[in-house]
């Protein structure tokens, strides 16, 4: 990838979408083609590859016995053949709704039109003859056409169910249609394109309105973006149809992998369009991830006979576009409150869950845990606390010890063992400076000769003997070691191995990232599920600097985690989007711009500390970028190789050797880092 196109979305594996509604002039092709053109022409300045239009909207969809007049049919006949050569300086695939006469047949199609031509004709499949349903009285339908040909005025074009539109010029795009009730029927058409190639779905709509009914449509347009891994446009008729018998609201959006990237306001007046930017690579690297995906399409291959695929070329600018998305800050914490909480509820039950199971298998009559008074250690003392609750244990079960060093803090050593008299666990203070001392005298440290030399071995002396001090305290009370380090501390590496923090016999947190670790203990505040007592240490605790408090405090400052290996915050960026979907580094970066660029802009999770509100620039971006990098893919893969037991909590994924991540202990990160370092100016 060139540096000089990074900022064009384009180049990056987004496209530019749009579904668009317009006031309808009954049986008026002519008005009805201008207005089309005009919001096209409009959307083809703003970028978009493709337009999708509401079903019969050239005409209208509510006409009746109109549908079938020769004087509106040639008209439309007219309307179309004069649109397509207006397309032939827009940028946009229009994928506009016409009835259109083929053989001794009335269809309701979609026609898809692009740089002057008709690039092919989509009749709908399945008509709607039920209720206030009347189609079949006018139309064929189409289920079964393929490998037909259609002719429009002088223009003899591709029909059939059987048509794929392919942009050879942008990589992973592939246009398929269906109309209306097609999305609506168990085996919809929609499903066999997805499953032949295409990754987005339109859906030119005219789809009534009656109580309810909105909320059930939507429900399948994201079910249908999620089961098919794609991109799902959906513009519905409103205002102008008639509401003779029938009313109308005019609803437009657009999804991807079952979530709602754009929805418009209901029953508009006058005419609405909806832009985002899809990603055609997310949806590809999902489908390359998903076995079953191919094999599903593998398996009804043979049921459906070939697809017909129409080539075209985008020419899509690769400029500066902006991009017409929501990309959250932070991709595993949600910043709608109602599904945080949701989130939160169900992390915190899983990890109890895990270790009330692990508890029982093991036999064990206690819990030991090293409490630090930081986040992480917090959170699965919290964990351990209403895992002893739900099993019947007495609080006293978790055996809690603080394990003062050479850099902890009055601060933190406080709130450690304030937290545990507030919970009722065990509280001991198990000082390991007399151990840490005699250990680096002994191995001949310069430390013990009085030098202030605190490197890797002092500070790995003092998380060694900390996890040996557990696992000895468990031997001796028949319990298990809780361990208490995070998903993003193991993708980092930032854990010392084998006998250090790395290890543990069970892992509550092992799944957890550590901007979520934060809005789980403010839920456990909100939620009730401990005394007012225990609140305010927590309050405390989530407004302590991350540290490992390894190294003595300079200056009255103690030692930063973030300041060594960079923030949080983009580190989880970078991981959901390495470990989820295998991005490259620099589309990496593309993202992170967007989201991190504008501290005023954007959503923020719900209670985040405003201080906290924090932009990063691109050289910022990419500096982390890089340290992660090489962290992930050359120094740490061992640690998780041989990481302990611990449950997957979030769907961007898991580190475990046995199940999300298996990576070779001895990779490098040669490849990334280039990719960072040529592809990110």
């Amino acid at each position: 990838m060139s540096g000089s196109n990074f900022h064009a979305l384009y180049y990056q594996g987004f496209a530019r979408v749009a579904a668009c509604t317009l006031p309808v002039a009954l049986a008026d092709p002519a008005t009805n083609m201008q207005r089309i053109l005009d919001a096209a022409t409009a959307c083809s300045e703003e970028g978009c590859a493709i337009c999708v239009f509401p079903e019969l909207g050239l005409s209208g969809y509510a006409i009746d016995d109109l549908r079938q007049q020769e004087v509106l049919l040639n008209a439309t006949n007219k309307a179309l053949t004069e649109l397509a050569a207006a397309t032939r300086t827009l940028l946009p695939i229009l994928v506009i709704g016409a009835a259109l006469r083929h053989g001794s047949a009335l269809y309701n199609c979609a026609v898809v039109l692009h740089h002057g031509k008709i690039l092919g004709v989509v009749p709908k499949s399945f008509l709607p003859n039920y209720r206030e349903f009347y189609e079949a009285r006018h139309f064929t339908a189409g289920a079964t056409l393929r490998n037909e040909s259609i002719v429009i005025g002088e223009t003899r074009a591709p029909f059939g169910t059987d048509l794929l539109f392919e942009a050879s010029d942008v990589p992973n795009f592939c246009l398929a249609v269906e109309i209306c009730e097609d999305l609506w029927v168990p085996a919809s058409p929609g499903m066999f394109a997805a499953l032949a190639g295409a990754t987005i779905l339109a859906n030119p709509s005219a789809s009534d309105i009656t109580v309810g009914k909105a909320e059930t449509r939507t429900l399948l347009c994201r079910a249908q973006s999620a089961r098919c891994l794609s991109a799902y446009i959906y513009a519905a008729a409103g205002e102008g149809e008639s509401t003779t018998d029938l009313a109308w609201d005019g609803q437009i959006s657009i999804f991807e992998n079952g979530e709602l990237l754009a929805e418009s306001d209901r029953f508009p007046t006058g005419g609405r369009t909806v832009m985002a930017d899809i990603d055609l690579t997310l949806l590809a690297q999902e489908r390359l991830r998903m076995g079953s995906f191919t094999a599903n399409a593998q398996a009804v291959a043979g049921g459906v006979p070939n697809w017909r695929r129409i080539a075209c070329t985008l020419a899509p600018p690769l400029t500066n576009l902006g991009l017409k998305r929501d990309l959250a800050r932070f991709p595993f914490v949600p910043s709608n409150s109602a599904r945080l909480a949701q989130d939160c509820f169900e992390a915190f039950t899983i990890q109890v869950t895990a270790l009330k199971q692990r508890l029982k298998a093991s036999r064990a009559k206690t819990m030991v845990i090293g409490v630090s008074g930081g986040l992480d250690s917090t959170h699965a003392l919290l964990v351990a606390a209403r895992t002893a609750d739900e099993m019947g244990w007495p609080r006293s079960a978790i055996l809690g010890y603080t394990m003062p060093g050479f850099g902890t803090t009055d601060k933190t050593l406080a709130s450690a063992q304030a937290l545990m008299a507030a919970l009722g666990t065990g509280n001991e203070l198990l000082d390991i400076r007399p151990s840490a001392t005699l250990m680096l005298r002994e191995i001949g440290h310069p430390f013990a000769k009085g030098e202030p030399v605190h490197d890797i071995t002092f500070e790995n002396v003092q998380a060694g003997l900390r996890t040996d001090y557990l696992f000895r305290l468990a031997n001796m009370h028949n319990g298990l070691v809780i361990g208490t380090g995070d998903l993003s501390e193991l993708a980092l590496g930032w854990c010392t191995y084998g006998v250090g923090d790395q290890m543990a016999h069970y892992n509550v947190n092992a799944g957890l990232p550590k901007t979520l670790i934060q809005h789980l203990i403010r839920w456990t505040i909100a939620s009730g599920h401990f005394s007012e007592t225990v609140s305010p240490l927590l309050s405390t605790i989530l407004a302590t600097e991350i540290s490992p408090e390894l190294v003595p405090a300079t200056e009255g400052k103690s030692q930063s985690t973030e300041s060594l290996i960079g923030p949080y915050a983009l580190h989880d960026f970078t991981l959901f989007y390495v470990l989820r979907y295998g991005f490259t580094p620099s589309r990496i970066a593309f993202m992170a711009l967007h989201a991190w660029q504008d501290a005023q802009t954007g959503q923020w999770p719900p209670n985040f500390p405003e201080a906290e509100h924090k932009a990063y620039d691109l050289p910022t971006i990419k500096h982390w970028l890089g340290v992660f990098l090489h962290r992930f893919f050359t120094t740490s893969q061992f640690k998780r190789s041989a990481m302990p037991n611990g449950p997957k909590i979030m769907a961007g994924g898991s580190l475990s050797p046995r199940g999300d991540w298996r990576a070779p202990s001895d990779g490098n990160a040669r490849l990334w880092l280039e990719d960072l370092e040529q592809a990110v100016p």
